[in-house]
């Protein structure tokens, strides 16, 4: 790999294409060349081995991408190809993890992966699409598993929860209503029969003559060696002394806020054992936890399950946490089928938090819509959200002047998103239609991992004051950006103040109109905040593998400043400024480089108006 430095960008070193490999569909280049020209800056900035190395959160679990295994018969990878043009519409290889999976068609079509944990695995998330129904509402089909060669078990699939038609004139489940399909993957927890998988071992995944799906995507599996269930704690009050069924065969609703209800009274907590609870009671209102400590067994043995009556109406079923609460060591899952809180989808918030001094930690929500956060000194840590219909967690004020949910200083650090169905992570900072909602201040989004969001992007901060978007990775988004920095509609609160550091940001820029692997941008409003500027600064982020521009700016009054930042192998420009940009661009020290022939390093479409000093 050589470098230049190309004459009239301001604060770039292009670099040009050196050893390339290409794995999961993003490009990760073999070395990196420090620029001469930049050694000042260069010296006090890290290095990308060091970048990579600190994003992400840290989980139990190791993912082995599909199209990384052996595969077996007439199976293929499917994938988008690194520079190919981006989708115009939602596509299985846009949604799987690195734009890439592995289909299996015909009868011994395979994939095997190995155990590469270090340790044995006793459970497998499999993430994997299937057919739906000629007629909507989805089939189940198995996948055989076999390890080390031999069938260990049937692995049971779904498409019930999957394939929604964006469009659809009648609803978002009906495929001959018009719509246009997306939303195709699930993910699948497995309990693995027999002895543990052992480290160094392999998985196969085979269709067989008993798997009846006409095709099985397989996109990854996560493997785990899940301890065993925790045990009551002291001075705990247990949720089935007062009549909740751990067996799953009758509602546990009321005898779960009971429970609730008597250990706030008696200054103790509440312990729900292992066991799968339905919470399907026609109540007035959700699951209330505010002020008491409510613990399971584990994410992988207590569940919390809302099986609402569908069409849903007006049921909810969030669970409201407040001042003093705090959630750990449960999983919570619904039969919801499509976006739309309270609605006849059945969806919900997933939690729903505000007042001051809230914790939730290891919790796993699946099927749900948002985890909503709001409120004051409240923390996010160690969970995880899959296949939802909303985002994964978003930090707000409540759409409210309400003084309980002000959305300050709230934490959302170390957890897992993959295949939400909105932002990934978020700060929502709205003003209100008179202005009066408060700004929200303080938000941290540190150390997450954004995987495969169906829809929107993997971060988005719209709006805020003194957010801090630190040392995340995203990877893969299918239909608009992996970073989105801006403000949210005309009522979205001005962003006086964001530092993005250190975040790893693979792909973006998906099939949803113009979009990015990461964008900056302003307000659309013109009447409550006229003169109010998006002020940013981003420092030692990568960007790769976008479908389209790797950075751009767009929107008027914007104060960007960008320091020691990679772009990637953008499919378009390195970094893009749009038309219309008012403001001011402070580069230094940013290298663009593997750019694609015809693609330049940095276009600036607004020179007159958005000045850029390096």
């Amino acid at each position: 790999m050589y470098r230049r430095i190309v004459p009239g960008i301001c604060g770039l070193t292009l670099l040009a294409a050196g050893a390339l490999s290409v794995q999961s569909g993003i490009v990760r280049t073999e070395s990196v060349a420090t620029a001469s020209a930049t050694k000042a800056v260069a010296a006090q900035a890290l290095s990308e081995p060091q970048i990579v190395a600190a994003a992400g959160a840290t989980t139990p679990f190791v993912t082995v991408e599909a199209e990384t295994g052996t595969l077996g018969g007439g199976a293929r990878v499917r994938s988008i190809a690194p520079g190919a043009a981006a989708p115009t519409k939602a596509t299985l290889e846009g949604e799987a993890s690195g734009y890439s999976l592995v289909e299996l068609k015909a009868n011994g079509d395979s994939v095997t992966l190995p155990n590469s944990t270090g340790k044995n695995a006793n459970t497998l998330v499999v993430r994997a699409s299937i057919p739906d129904s000629a007629a909507g509402g989805g089939i189940d089909a198995s996948l055989n598993l076999y390890v080390n060669g031999t069938f260990r078990q049937a692995i049971t699939l779904s498409s019930r929860q999957a394939w929604n038609y964006r469009g659809a004139t009648t609803n978002p489940d009906d495929p001959r209503a018009g719509g246009v399909a997306y939303r195709f993957y699930n993910e699948f927890p497995v309990w693995v029969t027999g002895a543990p998988i052992a480290a160094g071992s392999t998985i196969k995944l085979q269709k067989d003559s008993g798997n009846t799906a006409a095709v099985y995507d397989v996109d990854s599996v996560d493997l785990e060696n899940v301890g065993a269930a925790l045990g009551q704690p002291a001075n705990s009050i247990s949720v089935v002394s007062n009549g909740a069924d751990p067996n799953f065969s009758k509602d546990s609703t009321a005898a779960i806020q009971t429970t609730v209800d008597a250990a706030r009274t008696q200054k103790k907590s509440v312990w729900i054992p292992a066991g799968k609870y339905l919470t399907n009671s026609l109540v007035s209102k959700p699951l209330d936890f505010t002020g008491v400590k409510v613990q399971g067994a584990g994410m992988w043995y207590t569940t919390l399950y809302r099986k609402v009556p569908l069409p849903a109406g007006s049921w909810r079923s969030q669970i409201s946490i407040g001042t003093g609460t705090t959630l750990t060591d449960l999983q919570i899952d619904a039969n919801a089928v499509w976006r739309g809180i309270g609605g006849d989808g059945g969806s919900d918030y997933g939690v729903n938090a505000q007042g001051t001094g809230w914790l939730v930690d290891r919790i796993w929500t699946r099927h749900i819509d948002a985890n909503w956060l709001s409120g004051t000194d409240g923390v996010v840590q160690n969970s995880r959200t899959a296949d939802s219909y909303g985002d994964g967690f978003n930090i707000n004020n409540g759409n409210t002047p309400n003084a309980n949910k002000l959305g300050q200083n709230i934490t959302v650090k170390n957890n897992f998103a993959r295949n939400t169905g909105d932002d990934s992570f978020a700060t929502y900072s709205d003003a209100g239609a008179s202005g009066t909602n408060g700004q929200v201040t303080g938000a941290k989004i540190l150390n997450n991992t954004a995987i495969a969001p169906w829809w929107a992007n993997g971060i988005r901060v719209a709006g805020g004051k003194n957010v801090e978007v630190r040392n995340n990775l995203v990877n893969s988004v299918s239909s608009n950006n992996a970073l989105e920095v801006s403000v949210f509609g005309d009522t979205g609160r001005p962003l006086e103040s964001a530092t993005i550091t250190g975040n790893v940001l693979n792909g973006g820029g998906g099939w949803n109109g113009l979009r990015y692997g990461a964008n900056v941008g302003s307000t659309s409003s013109t009447s409550l905040f006229p003169n109010a500027y998006s002020n940013v600064t981003m420092t030692d982020n990568i960007i790769r593998g976008s479908l389209t521009a790797g950075l751009s700016v767009t929107g008027p009054r914007v104060n960007l400043t960008l320091t020691n930042n990679t772009v990637d192998r953008p499919a378009k420009q390195g970094i893009w400024v749009a038309k219309g940009v008012t403001g001011t661009g402070t580069f230094t020290g940013n290298t663009i480089k593997n750019l694609f022939a015809g693609q330049v390093a940095q276009q600036n479409d607004s020179p007159s108006t958005f000045k850029i000093t390096g």
